[in-house]
């Protein structure tokens, strides 16, 4: 019962980790990254589309971001997509070709974005902090049902505690490295 418990918190916390490690993929550091737009949404023949499916997408440069679509009957879309995004470039559509040159970041941008990060990881944390709640409270349940002893419960709770610390942790050390990354010039 503890063990059901604890794997689902487990399942949960690692999941809550996962959506952040997605998050930090998209999030513009101070250089281009395919991650900020493959999973854009273009509307493509009526339906939303990811733009990895409609396009190859490579960065020949550093600074630059390649996206050669399969169709060119889809350029347009795709260019639309990009200038209705909030990732601030404008797309340079070459006829087959769309290239995205990423400007250098500017100091109060780079200051923003680690606001910005700063937020998104207290969000996580505070997730962690609730899924340990949340299996706490269950644990209570159980120990009010007779199903486990008080200190079964105690137990369980610490084990809970040693699962959100992990994952807390590791939040902070992707968050490190990904400010890092953001000052880096």
């Amino acid at each position: 019962m503890i063990e059901d418990i604890l794997d689902e918190a487990q399942g949960k916390m690692e999941s809550t980790l996962s959506v952040f490690r997605d998050e930090l993929s998209r999030m513009r550091s101070g250089r281009a990254s395919t991650a900020l737009v493959d999973r854009m949404t273009v509307e493509y023949y009526g339906q939303d589309t990811e733009l990895r499916q409609l396009a190859s997408i490579s960065t020949p440069e550093a600074m630059q971001i390649l996206i050669r679509p399969y169709d060119k009957g889809a350029i347009r879309n795709i260019e639309k997509a990009i200038q209705m995004s909030d990732i601030g470039v404008n797309p340079n559509v070459d006829g087959e070709n769309i290239r995205l040159n990423m400007p250098a970041l500017t100091r109060e941008r780079r200051l923003e974005l680690v606001k910005f990060l700063n937020r998104r990881m207290e969000d996580n944390r505070v997730a962690i902090r609730n899924i340990r709640r949340s299996a706490n409270s269950d644990l209570q349940d159980f120990e009010k049902e007779k199903l486990i002893s008080e200190d079964d419960r105690k137990r369980g709770e610490t084990d809970v505690q040693k699962l959100t610390d992990k994952f807390v942790e590791q939040i902070g050390e992707l968050g490190a490295a990904k400010e890092k990354d953001i000052m880096e010039v």
